[in-house]
């Protein structure tokens, strides 16, 4: 049976406690107590499906007198939780239970761990080294990363300008919190990372958020940037490749937003850089602080997991001007202090393997190439389906609006990027992010990191999911 937190955050309707989105008699409820306390209910003609139903067990608050306050501090309440996540954990259930989903939600590689790095953790427990190690990272792995960063994207970095955490997600929350103050204003082109706004929240900063056109690849319009950057604004966040997107920011585009950057003295950047490697050529990655006057303005994050298949052995890593990185080592020092001895010394061993990961991770790129050619092709036949074809990582952002409004027979009305997800899942098994966990509400993320024989059976199944709906909307 599904857990409450993979269930309650799947329409836009749930997270705000309202009911789902249908028509016909109420047949089945979920309540979600943790992180917020939200229930909906499911209202379907027919009979609910087992494979979404699932009944929460009773808060632990509720047992408790009433006497004792069980309230929450309202910076943690004001969170929205990762609709990555949930999906992926429901999807996850689902498949333990028996259901055949099909799982298009996590961005996570299908390879396993290259053979020389997962033996390099290994001989890292056989040999002992097992301590606690420097809390920003052994010397080892902090000189690697200099060495990779000065051959790879031109930068020049001391060790003491590096910082290894639990992962690139601590390394950008760190880095948030290091350079914002209350009432400072984030700047976020939109689609974004599920995480980028609720870190700035995190920060009590503003997210400020720039939507993005479909017609001009998802890329930030620098005239759009413009108007919105006041006194207030302290960082704007880069991810290229994107996720969700997969666009790329050629380095013309990127300089034109440095011009700007360079007129507002409190602006930095956070350049998150972690689909680096896995990038389709003709397109090139240019890393920002490589840019003129902008070394000193920009934190780069990086990390393991996605190009070196290494997502479970969380392993990221800063870099940036020598005082913030210390103020983000301060905080790292508080919350987890140093990164897994193991897993940096696996990360030497990944970092060891040749300029962008070697042929090891060509192989990858090449199979994840692949998968987004069939995809685009296959997807873009489907009349009504808009796709910006990636350039990197591993997602297709795919508009299916020109569907919404539609009715669903045994279902019920579709009127967003949620409905129609919850759709593809509860109908046809197919597990896909919905774009407002995006920050955009006419599009679906599906993530490719997975075989060629799946993508071609989730293809066939969201055919056959838009095939009835046709008839309802006019496509």
């Amino acid at each position: 049976m599904a857990s409450q937190s993979s269930v309650a955050v799947i329409s836009s309707a749930a997270a705000r406690g309202e009911s789902f989105p249908d028509s016909k008699k109420p047949i089945g409820s979920v309540r979600f107590q943790q992180p917020l306390r939200l229930s909906f209910s499911y209202c379907k003609s027919g009979n609910m499906s087992s494979r979404i139903c699932a009944m929460a067990k009773p808060n632990d608050a509720e047992t408790l007198s009433s006497s004792v306050d069980m309230s929450l501090s309202p910076r943690v309440q004001s969170l929205k939780p990762s609709k990555t996540m949930v999906i992926t954990d429901l999807a996850a259930t689902l498949v333990q239970s028996g259901v055949p989903v099909i799982r298009l939600a996590a961005g996570e590689p299908d390879f396993d761990t290259p053979k020389v790095v997962a033996e390099a953790g290994i001989n890292a427990i056989r040999e002992g080294f097992t301590r606690y190690t420097l809390n920003a990272g052994i010397t080892e792995l902090r000189e690697a990363i200099c060495r990779k960063l000065k051959e790879e994207n031109g930068l020049s970095y001391a060790p003491d300008q590096i910082l290894v955490s639990n992962g690139a997600k601590q390394s950008l929350l760190q880095a948030v919190l290091a350079v914002c103050s209350p009432g400072d204003e984030v700047i976020i082109p939109a689609p974004y990372w599920v995480s980028y706004t609720e870190q700035a929240r995190l920060a009590d900063a503003t997210p400020v958020v720039i939507p993005t056109k479909i017609s001009n690849n998802f890329l930030l319009d620098p005239k759009d940037l413009e108007s919105k950057l006041t006194e207030k604004s302290r960082l704007l966040i880069l991810c290229s490749p994107s996720n969700p997107t997969g666009s790329v920011y050629p380095k013309s585009l990127l300089e034109e937003i440095a011009r700007i950057i360079a007129k507002h003295p409190r602006l930095l950047v956070l350049s998150d850089e972690i689909y680096e490697h896995i990038i389709y050529a003709p397109a090139t990655h240019t890393s920002f602080a490589s840019l003129p006057d902008m070394y000193e303005r920009t934190l780069t994050v990086n990390g393991f997991s996605k190009a070196f298949a290494m997502t479970g052995w969380r392993l990221g890593y800063l870099a940036g001007p020598k005082h913030i990185v210390a103020a983000c080592s301060k905080l790292q020092g508080q919350v987890s202090s140093g990164a897994s001895s193991i897993a940096q010394k696996a990360g030497v061993a990944a970092l060891g393997l040749g300029k962008a990961g070697g042929e090891t991770v060509a192989e990858m790129v090449k199979a994840y190439r692949e998968r987004r050619d069939f995809l685009v092709k296959s997807l873009g036949d489907i009349k009504g389906v808009k796709i910006s074809e990636p350039q990197g990582a591993f997602y297709l952002f795919i508009d299916f609006s020109a569907y919404y409004g539609s009715e669903a027979e045994g279902f019920g009305l579709i009127n967003d990027s949620s409905s129609l997800a919850l759709y593809f899942l509860d109908k046809f098994q197919v597990a896909m992010v919905p774009g407002d966990a995006f920050g955009d509400d006419s599009c679906i993320r599906i993530s490719y990191a997975t075989s060629l024989d799946v993508l071609q059976a989730a293809v066939e199944k969201i055919r056959k999911a838009l095939e009835p709906l046709r008839a309802t909307v006019s496509v």
